[in-house]
């Protein structure tokens, strides 16, 4: 019987697994996968060693099915995790809605749709579903190591279902001011560290930011910000974490960064995900991606292609949503660009 994308769409949303508790996920899909006789291998990734905002401490790990006994020519890839907050599948006639509908349940649902079709037609196809990509692309890491022999990988985000020809890369920063507690009657007597950062930050944001042709600019977001201990007290901390998507290499961004900052902050660089460029394919409609994904992570799967249904629009919002027309078209279109691929 043929697999119903929409169907596992909901089986998936109405699985909890935003990034770091993944397992529930992985544990379904190894055996949904092993029930459509694929051989499925589980890659242990670990938490995170030093506390981080939602981690947790139970079991995750990346799920990779194939036939028993091939090497893939193509693998469809994409994440199970999602952001927070968690919140279950519903539907009405047109839309999907929950969190994870887009990105990127419903496009694991199309993938494992689109691989029965292909393996029915003798193309050597594989499954890689990882952790972590909403946050560092840990799960990507561990599967490098691992890698299946594939020439191609067709890594799945929300793209409107367009072929993307480039995605952006992403710089995460951290910058840490230390000062010194006091009553905040005698200002004079402490160092605010609040004020430290919130200047830094402001000279952060007034830096000039790469600009590529046909892509488009560098963008800089601040997604966190805290610090302080109480409206009376000096501050003797705080903390801001920064992410830049790239548009080139991050050297000079890193080196004006650590300038502009000084010694008013210290400077940690926790990720740095390079941006991509990649081939058209056929008369596939295309797209640019301003987002990053698992392909800079992946560098040992194969050529990558970045292909979704779903819109980036929505994905991180309440209102996240896939319609069910577009995640049936992106089996078709899965299907096509793997033939395309392994018969060029």
């Amino acid at each position: 019987m043929p697999i119903d994308p929409i169907a596992l769409t909901k089986q998936l949303v109405n699985i909890e697994s935003t990034t770091y508790h993944e397992g529930p996920a992985g544990t379904f899909l190894r055996g949904f996968l092993a029930e459509q006789h694929y051989a499925v291998e589980c890659m242990a990734v670990d938490q995170p060693g030093t506390p981080t905002p939602g981690s947790g401490n139970g079991e995750r790990f990346n799920v990779y099915a194939a036939m028993p006994g091939i090497t893939p020519d193509v693998v469809l890839s994409t994440h199970m995790d999602t952001v927070p907050p968690f919140f279950g599948c519903t539907e009405d006639d047109e839309f999907l809605y929950g969190r994870g509908t887009c990105d990127a349940k419903g496009i694991i649902a199309a993938q494992i749709a689109a691989a029965d079709q292909l393996r029915q037609a003798g193309v050597k196809v594989g499954l890689l579903f990882v952790v972590g990509e909403e946050r560092d692309s840990a799960g990507a890491a561990v599967a490098n190591r691992s890698p299946k022999g594939s020439r191609f990988l067709i890594n799945g985000e929300p793209t409107d279902n367009r072929l993307a020809l480039a995605s952006k890369g992403a710089l995460r920063v951290e910058l840490r001011a230390k000062g010194r507690m006091a009553h905040s009657a005698y200002p004079e007597l402490g160092e605010s560290a609040i004020d430290k950062l919130v200047e830094a930050l402001h000279d952060v944001l007034a830096m000039p930011l790469p600009v590529e042709p046909e892509i488009g600019p560098s963008t800089l977001n601040i997604g966190l910000l805290s610090g302080g201990r109480a409206p009376n007290v000096i501050a003797d901390k705080a903390e801001a974490h920064l992410l830049v998507r790239l548009v080139g290499p991050s050297d000079s961004i890193k080196q004006a960064i650590v300038s502009t900052v000084g010694d008013r902050a210290d400077v940690d660089f926790s990720l740095d995900l390079p941006f991509v460029r990649m081939r058209k394919v056929g008369d596939l409609p295309t797209m640019i991606a301003k987002f990053t994904t698992d392909i800079p992570s992946l560098t040992a799967w194969g050529e990558p292609f970045l292909l979704g249904p779903g819109s980036i629009h929505v994905a991180h919002t309440p209102a996240e949503k896939i319609a069910k027309k577009e995640l049936l078209e992106a089996v078709d279109l899965y299907v096509q660009l793997a033939h395309q691929l392994v018969t060029s």
